[in-house]
């Protein structure tokens, strides 16, 4: 192997590039080099003649002429090449690696030519910023010329697929353009090496310019060039410019294989375009291209994702019948798919069927049926399953700690997924954000708020960077807490780390200044949503308009009510509920009595809030009758009637003084199992006080005291029970 050389004293490096510019005309050397050369043929190595060649400064330019007289003898230059790498204070240049690439290519001995290349374009220390590789390379290629072939072409190609295999794909490029200016072209074999390289390295706009310009530079692209772009644009999410392309191919003659047709119909089906997946199924099979595997788990997996499953288990039917079989791809996709729609019965069926046929799961599969059984509430499942997992051989990733760190908790064992946590970090598995977020959750979940922060805190000192819903989960987990500062600090740092936030980070927000009875902050956080160009969502409105009418502005709420409707949103039973319940307590009850049969002709279900809310109103405006044919039909409906129902209509009925029906419906709530409250004995304890049925209210009272339940305001306000729903 040869030794790779160290800057020279840069005086000496501008000497010998000055030099370079003549470095094969013969006037610049004395005649040593030939003299050298023959001891060097001779096997006389070690020779004083030989030694005195790298006693100069000029020690390289003489070495190049040595190799040049060794031209004819590929092999032995390149020995040569290699023993003058070990002498004492001698270091190659990038000249003398560019002669001797000559010379091997010319020898044929491209292997040799290649392993020079190589090392020349991995040192750093080479070759001066004000020069390329291609440059030295030409310069030193005159010797080599044949008449009427100024140069060879082939190792400008061998340097130009060396630097594409070294990874240097800008310097790759720039040598093609180089090789362009001066007529001389790598072959499109390389060419395709230098774009599959740079599509996948996500050096997007050079991929596109490089493609185009191979048209321009009068190449033939094949199916392989086309297909590099293809599956690129697709992985893009560029179906429409992926498409121009599979036109544009097809009327230049080349036709697609089944590469192309796969890239498009996985592009198509992550978008959701099944359809278009299937036309594209349809139409490679009448040109006669066969789908193989690849095609049925793409589309298996795209029709899974849109929870199409009937549709994706067809296409195993389909399979079979051309002879190909489900491989651990097929049953992991399918087995994903029935997790996270719950049927867990069924993934467990495909897991042992799978393993019956001989197949392997991999860490795929098994982190799928672990987060399942998890969310399912099959913890012990969940167990069983990554015990397997250890026993078969397969080493836990960070998914699926993830997985397990996110199923423990949910169930509240926070203890437990710290421990896993701990043992992720222990095991040296490259921690990314996805185990930190589910924790982090789980921590204000549980109201582990310090904990929580300092797991932000810490995900920075382990130089990652939160992400947007690192940072959501904890903005949302302070406002939950009433912690706004803190959480509005997190939001300056999103804004530090050019992170911009989303509809569920001021949503969060919004509603913890509400809450905080910050209502102009609010009302400016949904400003400045609608300045950013964040488009509010259900959740949002809803948010705002519930804020705003337990602040009391319900006619600023339906304003936002109607503006929800103008921007195309249709507001859900949430939305509707918080404004229903904002006109009762405002006594707009007509207002509340429409918006409620409105819910009903959209087949908008009600909940119990919204029919409390409806049936209080009409219970302070004393209309009993139409409280309790809203109490039928909220029972109707299958709502058990709770303590704010029964409060509000026990209230109802002692403020019309109907105290027989009062004292039977209080009566009938004890006997369905809901426990009254201070309020509500209150309420009878003060009615029958006015009305002086003292025997009533001694009886009350000592049943309070039986139930160990203290006086709440039975000298205050009787309306209590009512105004707390």
């Amino acid at each position: 192997m040869v030794v790779l050389s160290r800057r020279l004293p840069s005086a000496v490096l501008c000497s010998f590039r000055n030099l370079s510019r003549c470095l094969l005309s013969r006037s610049v050397f004395t005649g040593d080099e030939r003299t050298v050369a023959a001891l060097v043929s001779a096997g006389r190595w070690e020779d004083q003649r030989v030694a005195s060649s790298f006693c100069s400064a000029l020690a390289p330019l003489r070495i190049a002429g040595v190799l040049l007289e060794l031209k004819g003898d590929p092999r032995l230059a390149f020995r040569f090449f290699i023993w003058a790498s070990k002498q004492r204070g001698f270091h190659h240049t990038a000249e003398t690696f560019c002669v001797t690439a000559h010379i091997l290519f010319m020898g044929r001995m491209y292997s040799e030519t290649r392993l020079v290349l190589q090392q020349l374009v991995t040192s750093t220390k080479l070759l001066p910023e004000s020069e390329s590789f291609f440059e030295v390379l030409w310069l030193t290629g005159r010797e080599f010329s044949n008449p009427g072939c100024f140069y060879n072409p082939g190792v400008f190609d061998t340097l130009f697929g060396t630097l594409t295999d070294c990874g240097l794909l800008e310097e790759a490029a720039d040598c093609f353009y180089r090789m362009w200016s001066v007529r001389i072209f790598p072959k499109l074999r390389s060419c395709n090496n230098l774009l599959e390289r740079l599509t996948k390295s996500g050096k997007g706009e050079l991929s596109k310019r490089f493609f185009e310009d191979l048209f321009k530079a009068n190449f033939v692209p094949t199916v392989f060039t086309y297909n590099i772009m293809v599956d690129f644009l697709c992985k893009e999410g560029n179906m429409r410019c992926a498409r121009d392309l599979f036109s544009k191919m097809k009327e230049m003659g080349c036709f697609p294989d089944v590469v192309t047709y796969n890239s498009l119909i996985d592009g198509h089906g992550k978008m959701g375009e099944l359809e278009e997946a299937i036309a594209l199924l349809e139409e490679m099979k009448v040109n006669g291209c066969r789908p193989d595997l690849v095609t049925y788990n793409a589309l298996i997996n795209c029709f899974c994702k849109f929870g199409s499953l009937c549709r994706a288990f067809g296409f195993v039917k389909e399979m079979r019948s051309s002879c190909l079989k489900p491989n651990l791809v097929t049953y992991s996709t399918f087995i994903d798919a029935l997790c996270k729609d719950g049927m867990m019965q069924e993934a467990m069926k495909f897991f042992l069927d799978m393993k019956m046929r001989g197949l392997r799961p991999n860490e795929f599969t098994y982190t799928s049926l672990i987060d399942g059984n998890y969310k399912s509430g099959n913890h012990q499942g969940a167990l069983t399953l990554l015990n397997e997992m250890l026993q078969d051989g397969l080493a836990l990733n960070v998914v699926t700690y993830t997985a397990l760190i996110d199923g423990l908790c949910k169930e509240g064992k926070m203890v437990e997924a710290e421990e896993v946590f701990q043992a992720m970090l222990k095991s040296g598995v490259a921690v990314n954000l996805l185990p930190y977020t589910a924790l982090i959750h789980g921590h204000f979940k549980n109201k582990n708020v310090q904990r929580a922060v300092d797991l932000m805190k810490e995900m920075r000192e382990r130089n990652l960077q939160p992400d947007l819903p690192a940072y959501s989960t904890a903005i949302c987990g302070l406002c939950n807490e009433g912690k706004v500062n803190e959480a509005e600090e997190f939001l300056h740092d999103m804004d530090k780390c050019g992170l911009k936030p989303n509809y569920v980070t001021y949503t969060s927000l919004m509603g913890a200044k509400f809450k905080a009875g910050n209502t102009l902050e609010a009302l400016s956080l949904f400003r400045k949503m609608q300045e950013l160009d964040i488009s509010p969502s259900v959740i949002t409105f809803g948010t705002l308009i519930d804020g705003l009418c337990k602040q009391g502005s319900v006619r600023d709420a339906f304003v936002h009510f109607n503006k929800m409707r103008d921007v195309g949103l249709q507001p859900n039973v949430v939305t509707f509920t918080a404004l229903i319940d904002g006109l009762c307590k405002s006594d707009c009850l007509e207002e509340a009595a429409q918006l409620f049969d409105e819910m009903v002709r959209n087949a908008m279900a009600p909940d119990k809030i919204a029919y409390t809310s409806l049936m209080n109103g009409y219970l302070k405006r004393g209309n009993l009758e139409e409280a309790f044919s809203l109490r039928d039909r909220m029972v109707d409906s299958g709502f058990e009637l709770d303590l704010h129902a029964y409060s509000s209509l026990i209230w109802g009925l002692c403020n019309c003084e109907k105290m027989n029906e009062a004292r039977n419906l209080f009566s009938n709530m004890i006997a369905n199992g809901v426990s009254p409250d201070a309020c509500v004995y209150d309420c009878l304890i003060k009615r029958y006080r006015l009305l002086g049925d003292m025997n009533e209210v001694l009886e009350l009272q000592e049943d309070m005291r039986r139930r160990g339940i203290g006086h709440g305001h039975s000298a205050g306000d009787e309306a209590a029970a009512v105004d707390k729903i």
